[in-house]
């Protein structure tokens, strides 16, 4: 860790005019950086430098800056996210660098995410994945009474955890196959679990991981690389529930 000082870095980052423009890494100074700002505080003082210069700023995504919206998915020094455990990029603060240090940013690299600009990548196969059956569309009538529908404890507990999936895409980047079977299988378990999900739930299976596959991701080989990244913590035991809801799902379809 680096001291309470502010220190100089330099920033390698990917510059990428468009998407079917060639891209290449480019190196900039980073001086009077504090050890409290977080990384993405840091990209904009080095755009602000930017633009004082007369030079494009980096493009990189954020929103909420508070580690729940999956937007500023990053590859920092070669790790998905930057060197925290189960941290999103937004979350990640300059102290964990030190003074002349080089630190190298890049955006996802995955077929599936083509990059649109610089460090900004299109995740729209994700919400291609969700369209597919990631909801509930049966009338379920007006909000129920609170424990009017009972549910176990336990299952309550899994759905809430695979719900805590944000869609960032790290399990997809991290992984050497370029697999959203984590992402998936969040979203098929979240609503499996639960008694609302039951009527759509060989359809949502069957449906989801169709999409998932027409967008090119690949297979799950079980490497443990999406779990080992995810923010949220997701549990690869959610891929091995979307595959028992894939097989279900064909046996009982009529079609």
């Amino acid at each position: 860790m680096t001291s309470s000082k502010n220190f100089s870095i330099t920033v390698r980052a990917w510059r990428q005019a468009g998407p079917r423009e060639p891209g290449k890494m480019v190196s900039y100074g980073v001086k009077d950086v504090s050890p409290n700002m977080s990384f993405l505080e840091m990209l904009d003082v080095l755009n602000d430098e930017l633009l004082k210069k007369g030079e494009p700023p980096i493009a990189f995504e954020s929103d909420c800056r508070e580690g729940i919206c999956g937007c500023c998915g990053l590859v920092v020094n070669g790790d998905v996210h930057g060197p925290d455990e189960h941290s999103t990029v937004c979350q990640l603060h300059m102290r964990r660098f030190r003074d002349g240090d080089v630190v190298t940013v890049e955006p996802w690299r995955v077929k599936s995410f083509p990059v649109l600009k610089d460090l900004v990548v299109d995740r729209g196969a994700l919400d291609r994945i969700i369209q597919a059956g990631g909801f509930v569309s049966i009338n379920t009538g007006a909000a129920p009474d609170a424990n009017s529908i009972p549910v176990e404890k336990d299952r309550a507990e899994e759905a809430m955890d695979a719900a805590a999936c944000i869609g960032c895409g790290a399990c997809v980047a991290s992984c050497p196959n370029g697999a959203a079977m984590l992402f998936t299988g969040a979203k098929i378990s979240q609503l499996a679990l639960l008694p609302q999900g039951g009527p759509e739930r060989a359809r949502r299976a069957l449906e989801m991981v169709a999409a998932m596959d027409k967008e090119g991701f690949g297979n799950c080989t079980n490497e443990y690389e999406c779990e080992a990244v995810c923010p949220k913590d997701v549990k690869v035991a959610n891929i091995a529930r979307m595959n028992r809801e894939f097989l279900l799902a064909n046996l009982v379809s009529k079609r």
